[in-house]
Formats: structure tokens, C-alpha cells, sequence
């Protein structure tokens, strides 16, 4: 695929890492694959959050170093576009767990 990301030098050294996400637009769409079993079920929803903040970090600092945003700016942006899309999403989530 010629769109792949490459995998960080330091998870390719550890033999524990595994993938917890990947995700791709295509067909006009979201289309994602989860790794679910990575946590115990009740703790689960916690990590999955802890999860999403860090990835919000990282592309803020992303988005910092590649095009000099405001990291705090950033952050506030996409906090109210998240709670927004949980509220009211501009689509439906489709597809199935396979």
C-alpha cells in the first residue's frame, strides 16, 4: 500500500508492542481497525480514553512542528469538534466488528 505509515523505530525494537488502531479514509469515509482485546473489559473504556487524548497530543504536536499551529489552539479545536461529533454525529458509524 503505497499510503503506509511506517512503524516507529523504537515499537519495531519492542517485542511486547502491538497495534492498538489503524485508520484510513476511503470510499468518502472513515474505515478503522481496533485492536479491543488489548485491556481487561472493565478497564477498557478508561484506556481507550487515555488513548484518544494522547493521539490529540500528537498531532497537535504534529501539526505544531509541520506547520507552526498553536498547540493549545489546536487542542481546543479539536475538543469541541469531538464533543460535537459524540452529540451529533455528522454520520452514522457503520459497518461490524470482524
Amino acid at each position: 500500500m503505497p499510503a503506509e505509515l511506517q512503524i516507529p523505530p523504537n515499537v519495531v525494537s519492542d517485542k511486547k508492542a502491538c497495534e492498538l488502531i489503524r485508520a484510513w479514509a476511503a470510499h468518502g469515509g472513515l474505515v478503522c481497525s481496533l485492536n479491543t482485546g488489548t485491556w481487561p473489559q472493565d478497564q477498557a473504556p478508561v484506556a481507550w480514553g487515555i488513548l484518544l487524548s494522547d493521539i490529540a497530543r500528537h498531532v497537535a504536536d504534529a501539526l505544531h512542528q509541520a506547520h507552526g499551529l498553536e498547540k493549545a489552539a489546536v487542542l481546543a479545536t479539536m475538543r469541541g469538534v469531538f464533543d460535537s461529533e459524540l452529540d451529533g454525529p455528522t454520520g452514522p458509524a457503520t459497518g461490524k466488528f470482524v
